[in-house]
């Protein structure tokens, strides 16, 4: 298993909620880092920057970012080893989402299948379709 992804994001902000980027500045993103590598850049730069307030950085986990996508994928499966599709059916692939926006398609997708143990409905980093 591979280990977790972290990325360091900011930059200078036009505004004091931090939710627009300066005039003629640009979304700053470092990485990917380990947790602790981040965090060791995070107070790096954020040490350099101290004096000015309108300048912010956050550490984000890979699949917190808002440029990852995400997809729904599943159906209905042969047997409860989820191996292999149902007979006559489809692999069903919903998406690309934002992070938020699959988990809750998924959940609206899942309570509609709750009844049946062969249904089954997992949210991938990928497009299985390639």
């Amino acid at each position: 298993m591979s280990e977790k992804k972290f990325y360091v994001i900011g930059g200078e902000y036009a505004d004091s909620a931090f939710t627009r980027i300066a005039t003629g500045k640009t979304l700053e993103k470092y990485g990917p880092y380990t947790a602790d590598e981040a965090r060791s850049f995070w107070r790096d730069i954020t040490g350099r920057t101290v004096d000015n307030a309108m300048v912010r950085y956050v550490v984000k986990a890979d699949e917190d970012l808002e440029d990852s996508q995400y997809y729904v994928v599943g159906g209905e499966y042969a047997d409860s080893d989820f191996h292999e599709i149902a007979a006559g059916k489809k692999l069903e692939v919903y998406g690309p989402f934002a992070r938020q926006q699959a988990l809750d398609f998924w959940r609206g997708i899942t309570s509609q299948t709750i009844d049946s143990c062969l249904h089954r409905y997992d949210i991938s980093r990928s497009d299985p379709r390639g």
